[in-house]
């Protein structure tokens, strides 16, 4: 059983299960795009500094979750359900019926007669309705055949004859979800809408790209997508060109990705996980068109195929329509491929040592000593594990690595031989789990070090096991997450989809992964008899006493980069060489109808063929939720915000929002710093491990964190840019409990806001390192983000401030601020000393406070004597002096930020030096000046503008893995970005030529209504995606704080549903005269250099 369904994303709508915009990519890196229970394997931990997560729903009076409890959902939605899902069809039989009561399922297996193809429908009372087609897909090597064949086969078919379906979906569907992802065993696509005829819709066009592509017969999408020899003219040199090709070589040039790589390799020497399902660009080269298209001959068989349904639509319709496509086929041993994952043998009797370079820039900080990541990795089981065996590696894994506190990463944190943890823990996945831990940032003489304390820590708690208290926690926090199943903004169908998959796609019971009762039973009893023994156990025999373990170190290489442009380089000139002119030619005419055909329109007949709705489809009105504010409630001085809901499961989500805005402006970079302080270092009488401790046992996570909100002027108009001085600055403290554990929850909250520890100078320093750490990481693999905010810190006061605070500036403050910590302790306790108390002020605090709670009427009912004495026993006085009115007065920090920008922020183009192989290319600049009316319009015409010219000459002509923009009505300010890019002077090429195109489209818009409302359509789409109960009350709340009337908000969906032609050219008039435009380019030297010499030049500074 695999639990803790958990959906990922590496960057905002990314690379990783990302939606909406031209941020939805479709593959991953190899490696597991989602992940339940443990993390991909070799990952980073994510930070624990909360508990979150998806879990399970399920249906009963109410379940105890040691000691508290979590209301369930309505039994009769479960009867609903139940009532509706067995249905009979004369394609299909029925192999099986069950119910998954955790989740409020009820489950068909079927069986398609004629193809074989296995069916699992689930009747739930979700609209947010889900649908999956996965395929297993071993790879044999790391040609990266899976990965290009997924981007392959949304590129046209049988009966959606466009160039590219899935972009015509992501331009104009209500889509939740649309994507698709890569795993080193197996291949899935996904969708998901709310709106059951656009869910149809995208089931339609999924199902025949997987089954009749066009890639298959016509080799120029598997050179797009995969790989392709470039070249235009006889004297240029040869180029490689590709989107999966540029996308891993962005992967390549990260050190966690690489370490990733050598440690799932080195633990699985013999079966399909020990390759590269993503693809070694040193490899992709290798794969010919024929062995492509044979890869899916041989794969893609409905045989071969995992089919999943879940929501509330008619399940007789999931079965007609699936009949459709799968009657093309006939089951029979031959369409049975070998598929079957074999196991790998746990052989090694001694462990295993791997060495391999990663990348780093000659001239990175003078001064800073070489360092290596390194990390050691189990395989867990080479047979299939139980149920219980498997919820107790979870709460296991938790144990050892859940939070900063956990005894195996607080140890190896606390040791100083690294400055950050590596290695995700638990990975459980696939068919067989494995387990990494070790630190990044070591000392060469520090290395072996990491190993010999990682096997010293599982010693000792093997002999002396854990706390009771540590056993409570993480029990607890396990429960809770899995009894919440919260999915965020993801679809809970795609969660459950994935847990079955764990199970099926292995020839095993579907709905075994989405079940947790028994286990969970099973492993509270093993615990009350045996207590931590239990663990103990499992740590001797699945670690201890397991040799099949590996140790990979990675070491830095200040030539390994040059060392690769120049194998590139010589392998090509080597196939030159080898080619007679005439070869030549055909490569020269080969890249010209390459461009021809991605550059060229697909005919209205095409077009025509892709399913979409009306714009009649569309819901006019703007969703509220709801919102009743209570200023100064009981005389308290505080403001109190209720959400009442229809149903939170009787979970309550507060948040403990007070004012920073006294801060002064030189210790705003230090805000992060003071939240992170916050949750680690213990408070009060709590040291950091007691405070996470009964954190885990009475919550359901806490955090906290800054936030800085751009508010309306008063006098202004609504909708108007506003000049940036307007914001309210808040330290958010926000958490989740049951209903009757609330005064827990609001006792942590004052605990943490009051007596926070601030002197922990080794742990403050432990974290400084850890963040530079992060901060590196974050430059080289996400380097847009990185941009986009320099971008914006040039024209925003807003934007000048979350710069400092988590941009490519804070990785010098960080630096300045770990010297400090080192040398001079005292001066920055003080700044930090200084800055909480002028948080608490006990004469104007409580104005600013607000707390903010969404639950429904029950929590509400029981947790309000918890509220009224939560909010008697907050620091500062209730009759207190008032704070600034920040809607009608500039924020204090805004004179000041003016002031830095023009020196610290001035409009040049910068250029950002790191170690990596592609580009992430930034260009901005003012749109709408401060004052002007921004109309709903502006949305449909940049969303347009990212799904289709960027995404058609950034990423489909240029090879990079993305290209899109960001537009942000509010300030004004407009950006184009692009992701994993091998080109860079071209793409900015790409930026200046978006007026011309986008005047062209206005043009034919004229004449081709349906174009224009699928514009729309798309916009809508991104307006309305599904939320979770608390986002639904954080989304209102937001609203709320920035005085953004409904009317406004109706005026602003009024304008999109009414978009015209007239709309986009005005936008595009606006593009040509973009205000004060500049550059923030992240990249390599060699590509500065190159893009220099085509005229385009930068302010240079190397960061890492």
């Amino acid at each position: 059983m695999a639990f803790l369904a958990h959906i990922v994303s590496s960057l905002g709508g990314g690379s990783v299960g990302g939606r909406g915009g031209a941020t939805a990519f479709r593959a991953v890196a190899s490696g597991a795009a989602v992940f339940r229970g443990g993390r991909p394997f070799g990952a980073s931990a994510s930070s624990p500094a909360s508990s979150s997560g998806a879990a399970a729903r399920f249906v009963r009076p109410s379940t105890t979750c040691l000691g508290s409890t979590i209301e369930a959902s309505s039994a009769s939605s479960s009867r609903t359900a139940e009532a509706t899902a067995v249905v009979e069809h004369p394609s299909f039989e029925v192999v099986r019926t069950d119910t998954v009561p955790e989740y409020g399922a009820a489950c068909t297996l079927y069986r398609h007669k004629k193809s074989g193809a296995e069916l699992l429908s689930l009747a739930t009372d979700d609209d947010n309705k889900c649908f999956g087609i996965t395929f297993r897909t071993p790879p044999r090597d790391s040609t990266g055949v899976p990965h290009i064949l997924e981007h392959s086969v949304l590129c046209g078919s049988r009966k959606y004859t466009t160039k590219d379906p899935f972009v015509q979906l992501l331009q104009g569907s209500l889509q939740t979800f649309l994507n698709a992802f890569t795993y080193p065993d197996r291949t899935c696509y996904v969708v998901a809408s709310q709106n059951t005829k656009d869910f149809y819709n995208l089931i339609n066009v999924y199902s025949d790209a997987v089954f009749h592509p066009r890639a298959v017969s016509d080799p120029m999408v598997h050179a797009q997508e995969g790989w392709h020899l470039e070249l235009e003219k006889m004297d240029d040199p040869l180029t490689y060109k590709g989107v999966v090709y540029n996308e891993m070589k962005g992967v390549y040039s990260s050190p966690d990705s690489l370490l990733q790589r050598e440690a799932q390799q080195s633990i699985f020497p013999d079966n399909a996980y020990g390759v590269d399902s993503g693809g070694d660009p040193a490899v992709i080269p290798d794969l010919s068109f024929e062995q492509f298209a044979e890869f899916h001959s041989k794969y893609y068989h409905p045989a071969n195929s995992r089919i999943f349904f879940a929501g509330d639509d008619d399940v007789s319709r999931r079965l007609e329509i699936m009949d459709e496509y799968l009657s093309d086929f006939e089951d029979s041993p031959e369409s049975k491929p070998g598929s079957i994952i074999e196991w790998q043998k746990k052989r090694y009797v001694d462990p295993v040592r791997v060495r391999y370079p990663y990348p780093v820039s000659d001239k990175g900080d003078e001064g800073e000593p070489d360092t290596h990541l390194t990390m050691t990795n189990w395989l867990l089981n080479d047979r299939p594990m139980t149920a219980t065996e498997e919820i107790t590696l979870t709460v296991l894994d938790h144990l050892l690595t859940g939070t900063t506190s956990s005894i195996l990463r607080k140890t190896l944190m606390e040791s100083g031989l690294g400055d950050a943890i590596t290695g995700g823990g638990l990975s459980d996945e696939l068919m067989q789990a494995t387990f990494s831990m070790g630190l990044k940032g070591v000392r060469p003489e520090n290395v072996d070090k990491v190993e010999e304390l990682v096997m010293d820590t599982l010693r000792k708690v093997a002999e002396e096991g854990f706390p009771e208290d540590a056993l409570a926690a993480s029990m607890n926090t396990v429960e809770f997450q899995l009894r919440e199943f919260n999915t965020g903004s993801f679809p809970k169908g795609l969660s459950l989809m994935l847990g079955s998959m764990s199970k099926w796609v292995y020839d095993r019971d579907p709905t075994e992964a989405l079940k947790f009762e028994e286990p969970l039973a099973e492993l509270k009893a093993s615990i009350a008899g045996d207590g931590s023994k239990v663990f103990q156990d499992m740590i001797r025999e699945f670690l201890l006493e397991n040799t099949h373990r590996t140790t990979v170190e990675m070491y830095p290489s200040k030539s390994l980069e040059e060392e690769q442009l120049t194998e590139e380089k010589e392998r090509l000139a080597k196939i030159k060489a080898s080619l007679n002119e005439e070869d030549l030619q055909g490569i020269i005419d080969k890249t010209i109808a390459l461009k021809k055909i991605q550059a060229a329109e697909d005919p209205p007949e095409a077009r025509a063929t892709i399913p979409s709705l009306d714009l009649s489809d569309l819901k006019r009105e703007v969703t509220e939720y709801p919102i009743r504010v209570s200023e100064n409630e009981s005389n308290t001085g505080v403001t109190v915000v209720r959400h009442e809901l229809g149903s939170t499961s009787g979970i309550v989500y507060a948040s403990m929002a007070v004012d920073v805005s006294g801060i002064s402006f030189e210790d705003v970079p230090l805000l992060p710093l003071l939240t992170h302080i916050m949750m680690e270092t213990g408070a009060g009488e709590y040291d950091s491990v007691a405070l996470s401790r009964r954190i885990g046992m009475h919550t359901g996570g806490v955090s906290v964190s800054s936030m800085i909100v751009g508010v309306n002027q008063e006098g202004a108009a609504e909708g108007a840019v506003t000049g940036g001085e307007h914001f309210i600055t808040k330290l958010m403290i926000t958490g989740k409990s049951t209903s009757d554990k609330t005064d827990e929850l609001f006792s942590i909250f004052d605990l943490i806001l009051r007596d926070a520890r601030l002197d922990s100078q080794a742990k403050i320093i432990e974290m400084l390192r850890e963040d530079k750490s992060d901060k590196e990481s974050t430059i080289q693999g996400s380097g847009h983000s990185i941009a986009n905010a320099r971008i914006r810190s040039r024209y925003s006061v807003i934007g000048y401030i979350n710069e400092k605070m988590s941009g490519v500036s804070s990785l010098d403050t960080v630096k300045e601020l770990l010297d400090q910590a080192k040398n001079d302790f005292p001066a920055l306790l003080a700044r930090l000393e200084k800055m909480r108390n002028t948080i608490l002020d006990q004469s104007t605090c409580r104005d600013g406070m607000i707390l903010d709670l969404t639950g429904d009427a029950a929590v509400f009912e029981k947790i309000e004597s918890s509220v009224q004495n939560f909010l008697t026993k907050l620091p500062g006085d209730s009759q207190g002096s008032k704070l600034q009115n920040f809607y009608s007065k500039p924020h204090p920090w805004a004179v000041q930020a003016k002031e830095e920008m023009a020196t610290s922020a001035p409009l040049v183009d910068e250029g950002f030096i790191v170690p990596t192989q592609v580009s992430y290319v930034g260009k901005g600049g003012r749109l709408y000046n401060v004052g002007e009316i921004v109309s709903g319009t502006s949305s449909v015409v940049s969303r347009f503008l990212g799904t289709g010219y960027m995404w058609d000459n950034v990423r489909v002509i240029g090879g990079a893995y993305g290209g899109f923009c960001q537009f942000q009505p509010r300030d004004g300010i407009f950006s184009f970005l692009s992701y994993r890019d091998p080109n860079l002077a071209g793409t900015i090429d790409v930026y200046d030529g978006a007026c011309k195109a986008l005047l062209a489209s206005a043009k034919d818009m004229e004449t081709d209504p349906d174009a224009l409302a699928t514009a729309i359509i798309g916009a809508i789409g991104d307006m309305d995606g599904a939320l979770s109960p608390n986002q639904k009350g954080s989304l209102q709340f937001k609203r709320w704080l920035t005085r953004e009337s409904p009317e406004q908000r109706q005026k602003f969906r009024d304008e999109v549903l009414n978009t015209k032609p007239s709309d986009f050219k005005e936008f595009a008039e606006r593009l040509k005269a973009l205000k004060d435009p500049s550059l923030a380019v992240v990249s390599s030297r060699a590509a500065f250099e190159d893009a220099s010499k085509a005229g385009k030049t930068f302010t240079l500074k190397d960061i890492m």
